[in-house]
């Protein structure tokens, strides 16, 4: 499959990758391999698409219609040699993309490590071929083997930015521009990293990066739109590796959630909190997943992850920034593999979603009624 370059494309005129039905027996996600929340996206026409890499392969199920309850899928699209990893960015233009690690060999056996994106447009169109953004160390196939799992973001300018764990323990971050190019890639400093990079944009458009390390988590924030990052006041807490997340909570306010590496309850904080809140008991494993949404005309941020004793589903909600009063988590469904994930329908109801461990995407809506309550899981 040919790989088209980033600094000639020409969006409208670029070649869609191939796509197939899925096999039968849709494959489990990489246990080895951090699990995400950012799957499942709803596009400009209002339906939902949810996402699913595996070895070889992108798997994708798309709503038929705004709020369901039909879905198409799994189609399958090739990512050969690409790492079963996703972080996937949505801009307000509604495009998708995918962007992740793609690992050969060259010739002569020589390593080759490259960071690797792919584009949706549109909700059930065909994934754009897979473009490379590269490495911070083209001239070192040894150092370049050794980067992290990238993250990404859009910024208020639609443009992308990648940012992967460099050897040093810190962070490099890459951008394109709106002609197509891409800058150099920055060295944002740090060191330490021991996970998954969280990467989120405030409603004013500021970038924020987020990294856990033994002791405490790592930040960089921006001053203003388009300037280097700086590091900024660390989070006095330890993470779990790949539990980090992030919602815009105010008017250019992020919280960041975790799950607290001792034990494993689900921890909350901002700039000027002076310690971490907690937010419910009980263990969970991965990221948190997060949606803002109003519940009952109140707003409210709802929480989901699975839960380490049961592996089941479970959701928590509590108004935006009152942490005081707590968070009680709600087991739902069955087992499940990686991270659930959250979104709104085109109909405007929460809509949790989770791959059960025979691979299958599970969907539960919110109920017609006061409350969250959600009906019964649907298995697509």
């Amino acid at each position: 499959m040919a790989v088209w370059s980033a600094r000639k494309s020409r969006r409208p005129d670029d070649a869609p990758s191939r796509r197939s039905a899925a096999p039968s027996g849709t494959p489990l996600p990489d246990a080895s391999l951090p699990a995400t929340t950012d799957w499942l996206v709803r596009g400009k026409d209002g339906r939902l698409t949810a996402y699913a890499p595996v070895e070889g392969a992108v798997l994708r199920w798309t709503e038929k219609h705004p709020g369901g309850p039909e879905w198409t899928g799994p189609e399958s699209f090739p990512a050969p040699d690409i790492v079963p990893y996703l972080s996937i960015a949505q801009g307000s233009d509604g495009y998708v993309h995918l962007v992740s690690l793609r690992r050969t060999r060259l010739a002569d056996g020589t390593p080759a490590t490259d960071v690797v994106f792919a584009l949706q447009y549109q909700s059930g169109l065909a994934v754009r071929d897979w473009a490379v953004v590269g490495n911070p160390y083209p001239n070192d196939p040894a150092l370049a083997e050794k980067i992290g799992l990238p993250a990404a973001v859009i910024d208020s300018e639609g443009s992308l930015h990648v940012f992967v764990r460099n050897v040093g323990g810190g962070i490099c971050g890459r951008a394109s521009v709106p002609s197509g190019k891409w800058n150099k890639w920055a060295d944002l400093k740090g060191s330490g990293i021991t996970g998954a990079i969280s990467a989120s944009i405030t409603t004013e458009g500021l970038m924020e990066l987020v990294a856990p390390t033994q002791d405490h988590i790592l930040r960089w924030t921006q001053e203003t739109r388009g300037v280097k990052f700086q590091r900024a006041e660390d989070v006095p807490a330890r993470a779990e590796a790949g539990s980090l997340s992030t919602e815009q909570t105010g008017t250019g306010r992020l919280t960041h959630f975790w799950h607290d590496a001792d034990e494993g309850t689900v921890r909350a904080w901002r700039p000027g909190d002076k310690a971490p809140s907690p937010l419910g008991s009980g263990a969970g494993t991965g990221p948190v997943a997060l949606l803002r949404t109003a519940v009952d005309g109140h707003d409210c941020t709802i929480m989901a992850r699975r839960d380490a004793a049961t592996g089941r589903p479970a959701l928590a909600a509590y108004p935006t920034e009152d942490e005081a009063l707590g968070a009680t988590w709600t087991l739902t469904g069955e087992p499940c593999v990686g991270a659930p994930a959250l979104a709104v329908d085109g109909r405007g109801r929460v809509v949790m979603a989770a791959f059960g461990t025979d691979g299958t995407l599970r969907v539960a809506r919110q109920k017609p009624e006061p409350g969250l309550a959600l009906e019964a899981w649907a298995r697509v």
